[in-house]
């Protein structure tokens, strides 16, 4: 949490915004809470977004809307390069019944047409001749996107349109796909290949292992930051609690390891309060309205909606014998971050 910026409240909006690798902005009211649970007088993320353009607003992260500062567009659409685009898919040419030549038109007319000013979907389609660019899931965007020919600009009423962003340069993907590791190392680890893979929409962990900084270090929780692992060595409970909204990075990022909590059964795929420790991502009480079931439960519950699962009613803190039970699951290979501290909320960042 610390590392989150979620037990102190930071005064960098857009240090922020780096640190917890952009906001999501499927809903922009929960990109702007996101930004209040970390910052003091959070800035209006629209000034930052449309006034400023500090901030720009893109399909990136698993095809999923984002603010990413303006000056890191080089470092995310570098480490997009990296990705065999989707454009090159026949999976997905096939699925979206696109010919050879529309693929071309594709690449090739958005970026063309846009030089003139910012367009809604339906005058996008018009001038380049694709009558699918007018949905409005973007599906057809999102490969132009990855390349950093397309961000979105002010809305047109209740239209949404799109324009091109400054002229930049990507990184190189090797050096992209480098410092996107490490940020996604030291903001939401220990993290294995497999937590990476989910968060960046990787086809395989075998690739987002390749990304993997070569001076990380493998935990029994996965891959580590060396100064993050004294870190967690050292950390210790501080009793902080944040409510977190919907799409929250710290909800959605953290990686799932039950390992790393005595009381797995608590452990939700979308909490409602977050909490450093014992529970890696938080808790989520029953009390909640946006309580969820725990995720081992789940399939009982569906089966027997009249009869949800156990859970808690409070997050009191695990018995020693929970502990010592939690710790004894497994042991530490390359580092000391010990399950038993984590379990303890000792390793929690």
């Amino acid at each position: 949490m610390e590392r989150q910026h979620l037990t102190r409240r930071a005064d960098d909006a857009l240090a922020v915004i780096a640190d917890i690798c952009g906001l999501h902005a499927q809903v922009m009211s929960s990109a702007q809470l996101t930004l209040a649970a970390r910052v003091e007088a959070p800035p209006d993320v629209e000034e930052l977004l449309w006034r400023e353009r500090a901030l720009v607003k893109t399909w990136a992260m698993r095809g999923t809307l984002h603010l990413l500062r303006t000056d890191e567009l080089p470092l995310y659409t570098g480490a997009q390069s990296a990705l065999k685009p989707r454009t090159e898919q026949p999976v997905w040419v096939r699925h979206h019944k696109l010919s050879a030549e529309d693929v071309e038109t594709l690449l090739t007319r958005v970026p063309e047409v846009l030089r003139d000013g910012p367009l809604t979907r339906a005058a996008l389609a018009d001038a380049v001749g694709l009558e699918r660019l007018r949905s409005g899931y973007g599906e057809l965007l999102k490969p132009v996107a990855f390349r950093g020919d397309l961000i979105f600009a002010p809305s047109e009423g209740q239209n949404v349109r799109f324009q091109l962003p400054e002229p930049f340069t990507p990184l190189p993907p090797a050096e992209a796909t480098r410092e996107v590791a490490r940020r996604f190392l030291t903001r939401y680890g220990p993290a294995t290949r497999e937590d990476l893979a989910r968060w960046f929409g990787h086809p395989s962990p075998a690739q987002a292992g390749r990304w993997i900084p070569p001076e990380a270090v493998e935990t029994e929780f996965g891959w580590a930051l060396p100064d993050d692992v004294a870190a967690m060595e050292a950390a210790v409970p501080a009793g902080h609690v944040r409510l977190l909204p919907a799409f929250d990075q710290y909800v959605v990022a953290a990686p799932r390891d039950t390992r790393a909590t005595s009381a797995p059964e608590r452990i939700c795929s979308r909490p409602s309060r977050a909490r450093p420790a014992p529970a890696a991502w938080g808790w989520a009480l029953p009390s909640s309205p946006n309580w969820c079931a725990p995720m081992a439960a789940t399939s009982a519950w569906w089966k027997a909606p009249s009869a949800p699962p156990s859970a808690s009613p409070s997050p009191t803190a695990p018995s020693t014998s929970t502990r010592a039970a939690a710790s004894a699951r497994a042991s530490p290979r390359r580092t000391g971050c010990s399950a038993a501290k984590l379990a303890n909320g000792e390793g929690s960042l």
